[in-house]
């Protein structure tokens, strides 16, 4: 079984992918420079806050041994490949789509896992992993929609329900993340009015 993908479905995947390859190359260089260079300032340290050399010395920044923007470089390249098939309106066969859909869903859990880190162990915000934060929950919604649209054809009650809904639960998460961060650096943030 193959699966057609919306134009708009498939320009997100396009642009996901470039915007996390972007983000983990980022990423990935200035780790690079930080690892030949110890006095080298990396281009997203912004403030005590919001500073991803100061989460990029942690060990979670490393989970398998190595840096996690290698990961994202891999999974985003991927994903940007498939983004330009898409948009190319090539036919991606339905068992691509659901392996692609549970590499981001194992992606997602990732994100969730370095969020809580950044949040409440490192207390430090990197803007590049933020991008990635951005993006991933969003990509996870799209694929999944791309997977269970035969689904919403046929008539499935549930799948129909969480198609409708799919914004909102985006739209809801971002507002968490958003809260999340406020509230955990509200005594930084009430300083800057």
């Amino acid at each position: 079984m193959t699966e057609r993908v919306s134009g708009p479905s498939a320009l997100w995947v396009l642009i996901a992918g470039v915007a996390g390859l972007v983000a983990s190359m980022a990423l990935t260089i200035d780790k690079f420079k930080l690892l030949l260079n110890p006095n080298y300032v990396p281009s997203c340290n912004i403030n005590p806050i919001v500073s991803c050399g100061s989460v990029m010395a942690t060990p979670q920044a490393s989970l398998l041994g190595f840096p996690n923007p290698l990961l994202g470089i891999i999974g985003f390249t991927v994903v940007l490949v498939t983004g330009v098939l898409a948009v190319a309106k090539v036919t991606l066969p339905q068992w691509y789509w659901i392996g692609l859909s549970v590499g981001t869903l194992v992606g997602a859990v990732l994100v969730h896992w370095l969020i809580f880190q950044s949040l409440y162990r490192i207390g430090a915000l990197c803007p590049y992993c933020m991008v990635v934060w951005a993006i991933t929950i969003p990509l996870l919604v799209v694929l999944a929609s791309i997977v269970f649209r035969p689904a919403v054809d046929r008539g499935g009650a549930l799948a129909r329900v969480g198609y409708q809904w799919r914004w909102s639960i985006v739209t809801l998460w971002f507002t968490a993340v958003i809260l999340l961060i406020m509230v955990r650096f509200w005594d930084y943030w009430s300083t800057l009015w």
